[in-house]
């Protein structure tokens, strides 16, 4: 078993708060309706949540929600089953942290760990950014969305 750990930071205009509100606490509802392409459906269990995805390489993923501090904007989930962990991870659990800015702009910091099965895996860096890429565009439609709403998660 190795573990891979991967930081990165996103920025918006859209303030922490609202951004929170929206990319956190109502994302399973609204991602789905904002990305029909990325995602056909969202299932939130007690602990898990299920994304069922649509015209992607991943069919399916099982989120576990590992904490939510609602007063300091940190959300910790991990990946558990499905197409992500393309078959040679264990999980991978990503910490993120949404802070304002100098301005006023949300800095949302992920903190990722992928934790292999083996000590043999093909996980790169490519594979990495490709994720990277992915919380990146689900970030500017979620800020895409928030401008056409402005009365929307206030």
């Amino acid at each position: 078993m190795v573990v891979i750990n991967h930081e990165y930071k996103l920025t918006s205009s859209v303030p922490p708060t609202r951004m929170w509100k929206a990319v956190v606490l109502d994302a399973d509802n609204l991602i789905p309706k904002i990305m029909p392409q990325a995602i056909k459906m969202s299932r939130l269990y007690r602990e898990t949540e299920e994304l069922e995805a649509l015209r992607s390489p991943f069919k399916s993923a099982k989120h576990r929600i590992d904490g939510v501090d609602e007063e300091n904007h940190i959300f910790k989930y991990s990946i558990i089953e499905g197409d992500p962990l393309m078959g040679e991870l264990e999980s991978i659990t990503h910490v993120v942290k949404i802070e304002a800015g100098l301005n006023g702009e949300s800095v949302i910091k992920t903190t990722s760990s992928y934790i292999t099965k083996s000590d043999n895996h093909t996980i790169t860096e490519d594979k990495i950014k490709k994720g990277k890429d992915k919380a990146e565009a689900i970030i500017k439609a979620v800020e895409a969305h928030l401008y056409a709403q402005p009365d929307a998660y206030n």
